[in-house]
């Protein structure tokens, strides 16, 4: 578990206080800078992500730890009257506002200042969360997936897309490079924050991915867990169902 891996090392702030922080400080660059840093690959990911959500039907989607709105924004690509989008970060909800309201999606997506371990809605809500490359910044991940359960509808879908380490050769080699040094080297060069990038590539290498994640949201109480590795193993799409 990377539960005390946090940005700033010498902070006396809490892991969650940290997370704010440090996107609320990169929120301007955030989308540009990941669009480069993965290569644009994270978009067609996401797309697998839409297809997941998109077979159930839904209603109702929350996508926590939403960011900017992007894959929020995927969503309204289903037939969703109502689509959440829930961050922690002010600074990245409202770059996301700005976007929603570009392509006129005002009336179908709202962004809510809200906390992954904290949510606020009533049990039983949403057909389907998703949470795209934010469940590794949770504090607290069984009590983040707790609360994704409480809110989820029996036989609802849950949906991760989370970083994960390669295990074959020569991707696992390649993969450790360039996360150890020219990610960290990307956000010094084009970030005002010159730690995050170096926080969210180590976070990454340490998150429980694969088998280990389906483990915990088992523990959890989720049924129909299963990964599909992503490009070599690089991401992993996560999916899974509520009794």
């Amino acid at each position: 578990m990377n539960g005390n891996i946090t940005p700033y090392k010498d902070s006396n702030l809490g892991k969650k206080e940290q997370v704010t922080q440090m996107f609320d400080t990169i929120s301007g660059n955030y989308d540009g800078l990941n669009r480069v840093i993965s290569f644009g690959i994270d978009v067609k990911w996401r797309k697998k992500v839409l297809q997941l959500v998109a077979d159930k039907n839904p209603s109702t989607i929350l996508d926590i730890a939403t960011g900017t709105g992007d894959l929020a924004i995927l969503m309204a690509s289903t037939k969703a009257e109502k689509i959440i989008g829930l961050d922690i970060s002010a600074g990245m909800l409202e770059v996301g506002k700005k976007k929603i309201a570009e392509r006129k999606l005002d009336n179908r997506i709202e962004m809510v200042l809200g906390d992954s371990e904290k949510i606020p809605f009533e049990d039983n809500y949403f057909d389907a969360i998703t949470v795209g490359f934010g469940v590794r910044n949770f504090e607290n991940l069984e009590l983040g997936f707790s609360e994704i359960l409480r809110v989820l509808k029996p036989n609802g879908r849950f949906v991760i897309l989370e970083t994960s380490v390669p295990t074959q050769f020569p991707f696992k080699q390649g993969y450790s490079i360039y996360t150890k040094y020219m990610l960290p080297l990307i956000g010094r060069l084009f970030s005002k924050d010159k730690v995050a990038y170096s926080y969210l590539s180590e976070s990454a290498s340490h998150f429980p991915y694969g088998e280990a994640l389906n483990n915990i949201l088992r523990k959890v109480g989720f049924i129909e867990v299963q990964h599909l590795p992503q490009t070599f193993g690089v991401a992993t799409i996560y999916s899974a169902s509520k009794k």
